[in-house]
């Protein structure tokens, strides 16, 4: 019986290179904010040319893990939950934009995970978070008739109920679902009326919040998103 053939690949120059330099960020060798070694050094340490190497560090900026300025050198960067989406932002809008079923899948997902965070925040919340809470809702009445501005401060007021349970992943989830939709967000929101809507429905969210009400913040949230999913769409 024959066997099947397993063909080697061969590396390129610039995986190995790669592989080598994500080993000295991971391990601590370099630091975050600090410069990565000259393309000279490097060529040098590990006997490459200059295109391998830089290959390689584009590849590095690319997942994140370094930034490059022209003229001068690429420096570690700090990963954060929210560095990490951003690594994804255009992977998602394209997959978004070829499927409806996906931009639906989304959306619920988008109304579980807000249910949750707003339990999570009618048992934290302090009253700096309402006061915070209250102004972003007074600028989105003053951003009426103004869409972008309106459905920035949308957001922001999502992402705020977020930072109140204290975890920077939650908030980093929140931001990157809101960022997707806002694609996909219609011109409906500024027909007379609906923004109004959007308005007394925060009202309603940060009331049950402030009271502490856990049940009614995310029936109240159930309710406006409900609402508004239909206000997102191909």
């Amino acid at each position: 019986m024959n066997q099947p053939v397993e063909q080697i690949v061969r590396r390129k120059l610039s995986d190995e290179v790669f592989d080598r330099l994500e080993r000295m960020i991971t391990s601590g060798e370099l630091k975050p904010g600090d410069d990565m070694p000259s393309e000279r050094v490097l060529m040098e340490r590990f006997g490459v040319g200059r295109p391998a190497i830089r290959e390689a560090m584009q590849a590095l900026a690319n997942m994140g893990l370094v930034n490059i300025s022209h003229g001068e050198r690429a420096k570690v960067l700090q990963l954060t939950a929210k560095s990490i989406f951003r690594q994804v932002d255009l992977t998602a809008k394209i997959m978004l934009s070829q499927s409806s079923d996906t931009l639906e899948h989304l959306k619920s997902s988008r109304i579980f995970f807000e249910r949750g965070m707003a339990r999570e925040a009618a048992l934290r919340i302090e009253p700096q978070d309402i006061a915070d809470l209250e102004v972003i809702i007074a600028r989105q009445r003053q951003s009426l008739g103004q869409a972008e501005e309106f459905i920035s401060a949308d957001m922001r007021f999502h992402s705020r109920i977020a930072q109140i349970s204290g975890n920077p992943i939650f908030v980093a989830v929140s931001e990157a679902m809101l960022a997707w939709l806002k694609a996909y967000h219609t011109d409906m929101l500024i027909w007379t009326g609906k923004e109004k809507f959007t308005l007394v429905e925060h009202e309603e969210i940060l009331d049950r919040l402030a009271a502490k009400d856990a049940d009614g913040a995310e029936a109240a949230v159930l309710k406006h998103l409900e609402r508004s999913r239909a206000l997102y769409t191909r």
